[in-house]
């Protein structure tokens, strides 16, 4: 058996852990949870279909919804529509 690997040591006289070290050389290590890019977009709904699929409601109900009781967690800009979901569905349990 080959001590040393070098360039031409043929495959089938690799060992399973010298295959796996060599496949593993050139893998970067995986990213620390602590590093992940954050997911800024997580808690937030955008638009009236955000609102609909939340609540599982008509066109019409969502946006007389936006203007009603969730107007706290609603921020609109022009034709963008953002909503804060946590406060929304504590708005929505809030409400009567």
């Amino acid at each position: 058996m080959y001590n040393t690997i070098t360039g031409t040591t043929p495959l089938a006289a690799l060992t399973v852990s010298q295959f796996v070290e060599i496949l593993n050389k050139g893998k970067t290590p995986e990213p620390s949870p602590a590093s992940l890019p954050t997911d800024y977009t997580d808690g937030f709904i955008y638009g009236i279909a955000g609102i609909r699929r939340l609540f599982n409601v008509s066109h019409a109900t969502a946006c007389a919804w936006k203007n009603g009781f969730l107007k706290p967690a609603v921020r609109q800009h022009g034709r963008k529509i953002i909503v804060d979901k946590a406060m929304a569905l504590e708005l929505f349990n809030d409400n009567k």
